[in-house]
């Protein structure tokens, strides 16, 4: 052998450099008999085709999840028109507890009712409008002589610089009588919208909006009728689902409900004619789902 040549090993991984690499040939399809239906090239063989699904990205929510969120709706028509229809079966012709003769007898009732019991300003009153009978009596006095007759309601020397401010503007501005209208009522001490609305509503017959106190703010949010927390915007969250011809009774109704059944702390659910339509989360006793969103 030729001195400086030296045969050429063979690759460790057994393949021979400066070799071209061919593939390996396709396997071909089998053939298929002939005459066969169907097979390759045949008239008849099926074509497939592939319908385009959705966007990897987009999401597709539960077709059960999304039917639940729509199947409910608190504030649908049909559910109020079944909430008022029990309420006028269980209430039928209920009006304010407040004793009066007067309109202005309804508003100092109203305003000493703040944080106290309706029975509580009932055995006030009797003897507060005999000794002070016309608001003229009530503005010629000053809030210290009122303040031991309303003692015993609670917040007496609020209550009494409110209900003499009260006197003495009906008097200068008014003429001696309680204002017919929102606006002026809104002017007198101590009064807002609950008191206007009592006033207007039970001794004038006029809806100009829905009562809200501690009972209707609660019993609202129970029946999933508002989430809000405020009693003006719970206000005006009723003037939109309530039917106007029903705000004064409705507000009555709820009122005689929350002390009768709806108690605050425990309701007497096993006894209330709501109860398979009221959801509230705080319920004593349920026949249907209880949602965790609907409490006072």
């Amino acid at each position: 052998m030729p001195r400086g040549k030296m045969p050429r090993q063979p690759a460790r991984s057994g393949r021979q450099d400066r070799v071209a690499r061919t593939p390996p040939p396709a396997k071909a399809a089998p053939k298929q008999p002939r005459g066969t239906v169907g097979g390759p090239g045949h008239k008849d063989a099926p074509v497939r085709t592939t319908t385009p699904g959705p966007p990897s990205s987009a999401k597709v929510p539960p077709a059960s999840k999304a039917k639940k969120q729509s199947a409910y709706n608190p504030v649908a028509p049909d559910r109020i028109a079944e909430i008022l229809k029990r309420l006028d079966q269980l209430y039928p012709d209920v009006t304010c507890a407040l004793t009066h003769t007067s309109a202005w007898e309804l508003l100092v009732a109203t305003i000493l009712s703040a944080q106290s019991t309706d029975v509580n300003v009932n055995r006030v009153t009797p003897e507060l409008f005999r000794k002070y009978p016309t608001v003229e009596a009530f503005a010629a006095i000053t809030p210290e002589q009122l303040e031991p007759d309303v003692r015993s309601t609670g917040f007496f020397r609020n209550k009494s610089k409110s209900v003499v401010g009260a006197a003495k503007k009906i008097v200068a501005d008014f003429g001696g009588q309680v204002p017919l209208k929102m606006e002026h009522l809104l002017t007198l001490p101590g009064v807002a919208r609950k008191t206007a609305n009592v006033v207007l509503g039970t001794w004038f017959k006029k809806a100009e909006g829905v009562v809200v106190d501690t009972h209707v703010h609660r019993i609202s949010r129970r029946l999933e009728l508002t989430t809000n927390d405020d009693p003006q915007k719970i206000e005006q969250d009723l003037m939109r689902i309530i039917p106007r011809e029903k705000w004064i009774l409705f507000a009555h109704q709820i009122i005689w409900h929350g002390r009768r059944l709806c108690i605050a702390r425990k309701p007497k659910c096993i006894d209330c004619p709501l109860e398979n339509i009221c959801h509230a989360a705080d319920k004593t006793w349920s026949t249907v789902e209880m949602h965790k969103n609907a409490k006072a």
